[in-house]
């Protein structure tokens, strides 16, 4: 009974301990995007300034329509870099928790299994089948986790990879479309 105890202890001392890291996961990352939120918000005022500036300044309309067009292919770059910048921190707190929970639940299955090979050499004789049994379906639950889990990373890859495409190619857009536009 004391040793169930002990056992119990700890694994609630290991839920608290991992209840307070995805805490500090979840306020690093918002302070993050935070801090992100406020420079794309002061980044923009002063665009916004520069922009009035330099539309003021033009002579023409011909030269009006050129410098709004340049505004506007700089503005679309920021855009995508911005993008960039908050999918990187999405994408590390969504790695940071995975690795977090993969932890949790290689812990909680040596635990479990422990227990049930605690229990199994307790059993009454003649049940050495049943915790066999039961054994390999923790064993086979946790093969199921472990595939699920690479086959989300796989996902995870594949989006980063799709998402840097996508905004290289966009970034590449914005530049050729305005040469064209320049020109």
């Amino acid at each position: 009974m004391v040793a169930a105890n002990e056992q119990f202890s700890k694994l609630s001392a290991n839920g608290f301990e991992s209840a307070l890291r995805f805490a500090q996961i979840a306020l690093d990352s918002t302070e993050r995007v935070v801090k992100l939120h406020l420079e794309l918000s002061k980044q923009s005022l002063e665009d916004n300034v520069k922009a009035a500036r330099e539309l003021a300044g033009a002579s023409d309309p011909q030269e009006a329509f050129s410098r709004l067009n340049k505004l506007t292919t700089q503005s679309l770059e920021k855009v995508v870099s911005n993008s960039r910048n908050l999918y990187d921190i999405v994408s590390q707190t969504q790695s940071q928790l995975t690795k977090l929970t993969e932890e949790n639940l290689g812990s909680l299955n040596k635990t479990f299994l422990s227990n049930i090979e605690t229990l199994g050499q307790n059993a009454p004789a003649g049940t050495d089948a049943a915790v066999n049994a039961f054994k390999s379906g923790i064993a086979a639950a946790a093969a199921a986790v472990n595939s699920l889990t690479r086959a989300a990373q796989q996902v995870a890859e594949f989006t980063d990879t799709s998402v840097k495409a996508a905004t290289s190619a966009t970034a590449d857009a914005v530049k050729t479309a305005s040469k064209r536009s320049a020109s």
